[in-house]
């Protein structure tokens, strides 16, 4: 037991000495998943009032481990967890779908606000073909689009999907996004790896009458279908930045684009399913040619995997982003399961991963699937993200790939009060959509100077309101004089220039 201790406490020192220098702007975030209820709500829990405390407790959660943006699935089946005139109610969230909830709430509206309010980003997840999950047509309803255009949707395997070979497929898909970014305050629009469904074994995918129909020119049914998932993407760029150009646009597709084996520019693995080859989702077009903001594809193979090295495929991608933004998706959950490999069993896989990411300067963060494993804290995973990893605050990165626009400047920071029952207050310009104030960050210095605004070490703290009690900071302000400085973060992540100063002396 005393080796084990010193073990966990000798690790604990390494990786504190690895981050000396803790990034300022790091992605940290976490997918809350709704298909089969995997993150929320908790399975055959359909009181309103109960999800929206399950909600609050996992927002909770990711704020005390200091996430800083949650993927929440909105549309896990052509259907909604919000409110559409487009789309029935998923029947996740109620028991049956088309149903509203009880007592009526907005998931979605109920998401953004709360997780706004505690300086989290919303990143809205959608899943662009998939109809079915594992169940016949039975269970949709009788406004879903399925029994209005049939002809819209091929049946592969168990499941019903749009064909994407269809105009109509593109437009329809284009309506339900460009209904979310325009009705809803969302950071970012999010598909994982479902566009083609992965290959059954001796089954072709139910499009050659389609390709027959549409071929626009191919004569090879790959490329075509490739082109099929190309032409929907470079669309969903344009529909969402012709209403709101700060909304990100972002994919976290499978971890492989394709093996050396099958092309000279893929990784050096040997994985049974390719991007390129079976979902026909071409990633490194998307990302050289601009038409996604970001990748986050999903790394979830240990490090030493023979088919599917983490290392090499960590490596792999940050040569391969071309300049856009890339977090890593990591698979926080494989910490729960008793038959995961040998190498997941062993405290802590996550950390070697996360620590190995700081090798790559191309990354810029990390996707955590799922929420579920950071409330159930496996392994001691939120120890080492509180107190290593994530020890302090940190702000999303910008992104590269969307022209920023600058944020004001707070103006007339004070105090107000004395001692322990000051408030620091400041006041905020009113400003365009696009420049508007997602939140502010509290820079406290120690002494009667403003020191470095880089070091996240010296943020006290970010809030969406236009001021704070400074006794919820007492036991973190334990100098005789600390100088404060406030900033402000817009819709596209930009920090605007610090206020001007106040240095506050607390009577001891």
């Amino acid at each position: 037991m005393k080796r084990c201790v010193g073990l966990f406490l000798g690790m604990l020192m390494s990786m504190s000495l690895l981050y000396a220098h803790p990034p300022k702007r790091e992605m940290r975030g976490a997918w809350i998943a709704t298909v089969a209820n995997i993150d929320w709500p908790q399975k055959d829990v359909f009181d309103a009032k109960e999800q929206q405390r399950q909600l609050i407790a996992i927002l909770d959660t990711l704020m005390k481990n200091k996430i800083n943006a949650v993927v929440f699935q909105v549309r896990p089946t052509a259907d909604a967890l919000y409110y559409s005139e487009l789309e029935p109610w998923s029947h996740w969230i109620t028991g049956v779908q088309g149903q509203s909830p009880n007592p009526y709430y907005d998931p979605l509206a109920f998401v953004i606000e709360e997780a706004h309010a505690r300086c989290i980003d919303v990143h809205v997840w959608l899943n662009p073909y998939r109809v079915t999950n594992k169940m016949d047509t039975s269970i949709l309803s009788r406004n879903h689009i399925f029994r209005h255009r049939p002809e819209l949707f091929v049946e592969y395997g168990d499941k019903w999907y749009f064909d994407p070979g269809l105009d109509a497929t593109r437009a329809f898909l284009n309506k339900v996004v460009a209904d979310v970014v325009t009705r809803y305050d969302v950071d970012a629009i999010h598909f994982d790896d479902y566009f083609y469904p992965y290959k059954i074994k001796g089954k072709d995918f139910p499009d050659a009458n389609t390709f027959k129909k549409y071929p626009r020119g191919f004569t090879d049914k790959e490329a075509w279908r490739r082109n099929n998932v190309d032409l929907v993407i470079a669309e969903l760029q344009h529909t969402i930045k012709s209403i709101k150009p700060w909304v990100e646009f972002g994919i976290s597709p499978f971890g492989v684009w394709r093996n050396k084996s099958n092309d000279p520019r893929g990784s050096d693995t040997q994985a049974g399913a390719q991007n390129y080859d079976d979902l026909y989702a071409d990633i490194l077009k998307w990302l050289e040619e601009g038409t996604i903001d970001y990748v986050a594809p999903q790394l979830y193979w240990e490090i030493g995997k023979k088919v599917a090295d983490y290392e090499v495929l960590a490596k792999w991608w940050s040569n391969n982003s071309y300049g856009r933004n890339l977090y890593i998706g990591l698979y926080a959950s494989q910490l729960t399961n008793p038959q995961a490999p040998m190498a997941w069993r062993n405290p802590n896989e996550l950390a070697r991963q996360m620590r190995l990411n700081t090798q790559f300067p191309q990354i810029d963060g990390c996707m955590l699937y799922s929420t579920q494993a950071i409330m159930k804290n496996p392994q001691g995973l939120c120890d080492s993200l509180q107190q290593v990893f994530y020890a302090y605050e940190a702000l999303p990165p910008v992104n590269r790939n969307i022209a920023i626009d600058t944020s004001a400047a707070p103006y007339n920071l004070r105090l107000v009060g004395e001692d322990s029952h000051a408030l620091l207050l400041w006041n905020v310009e009113e400003e365009a959509a696009g420049c508007a104030v997602a939140y502010h960050v509290v820079y406290a210095f120690l002494g009667d100077s403003v020191g470095n605004l880089d070091n996240p070490r010296n943020i006290l703290c970010k809030t969406a309101a236009r001021g704070i009690p400074l006794r919820q900071y007492l036991n973190r302000l334990t100098g005789s004089s600390y100088t404060f400085v406030v900033t402000s973060i817009n819709k596209y992540k930009c920090e605007s220039q610090p206020s001007t100063s106040v240095t506050w002396k607390p009577a001891r």
